[in-house]
């Protein structure tokens, strides 16, 4: 992999991480790098949402991989910058970690050791998450007499409901990997050892799907979340009426019916 070159002046010192690209495996990989803990600044969180919003763009990128260096993903966020950033910068925390979900393009989170506070909210924002065994998951914020501000406790009600949510936030409960398998916190748990192979195979599989049938699939699944079934039913069917026009799902038939793989090309 090699480092990838943004044209964003506000990109051109990343806080806290690295961004690496392999064009040949159409891959970016956002890389925590502030070992041990790999502590997420302020700044950081302004960043992560103008390459999330650049990686969209790129032609180049199909999978998008979140990890860390080191036996952690993240311990959290850095306390003192709360105290310092200005009501209307903390207003933004949300929206800044939310961009992986915005993203069009799949995201994979690759999470080890801690995975607390803005690291647990950045991982959930993902679309899959894959634990090694040694991940911990919490939201500490009630021992700071806060709550969590970056979308963590929204986004596990509506995974796993109110009841174990409150169990997590209420409590401040770290979830080891295994338990956030079996509540549907995670997509996958691995062996620390096969973390990033693990990983590198979910790339490899999400690869050989048709893209804009991808990005609709996600899209669609993010908007209908909080709708009624009927409003749900009907924007697929409005979904799958588009994808039938497409050139990907022409020659995903024509592939199927002669018995060999297809060749998806994005249109």
């Amino acid at each position: 992999m090699a480092a990838y070159e943004f044209v964003d002046p506000c990109l051109s010192k990343l806080d806290g991480f690295q961004v690496e690209i392999d064009p040949a495996h159409e891959r970016a990989d956002i890389i925590l790098n502030r070992p041990p803990y790999n502590i997420v600044s302020m700044p950081q969180r302004d960043q992560f949402r103008l390459v999330f919003e650049t990686l969209d763009q790129d032609e180049r990128v199909r999978i998008i991989v979140v990890r860390a260096i080191g036996e952690h993903f993240s311990s959290g966020g850095n306390i003192g910058g709360f105290m310092e950033a200005t009501p209307e910068t903390v207003s933004k925390l949300a929206w800044n970690i939310a961009s992986p979900a915005r993203c069009a393009k799949p995201v994979i989170v690759a999470n080890r050791g801690y995975c607390f506070g803005v690291g647990f909210e950045l991982s959930l924002a993902c679309d899959f998450r894959i634990a090694s065994d040694t991940a911990q998951y919490a939201l500490p914020e009630q021992k700071l007499g806060q709550i969590p501000g970056s979308g963590g406790s929204a986004r596990l009600q509506k995974m796993i409901g109110i009841t174990r949510t409150k169990d997590i936030v209420m409590r401040s409960k770290r979830i080891p990997a295994r338990q956030a398998l079996e509540w549907g916190i995670v997509t996958e748990c691995v062996a620390d050892k096969d973390l990033e192979t693990a990983t590198d195979k979910l790339v490899d599989e999400l690869r050989t799907f048709a893209p804009l049938a991808q990005r609709t699939a996600k899209k669609l699944l993010n908007d209908t979340e909080d709708s009624t079934l009927a409003i749900a039913i009907e924007l697929e069917g409005h979904c799958y009426s588009r994808l039938r026009q497409s050139e990907d799902f022409k020659e995903g038939v024509e592939a199927f019916n002669a018995k060999r793989p297809p060749k998806f090309i994005g249109r």
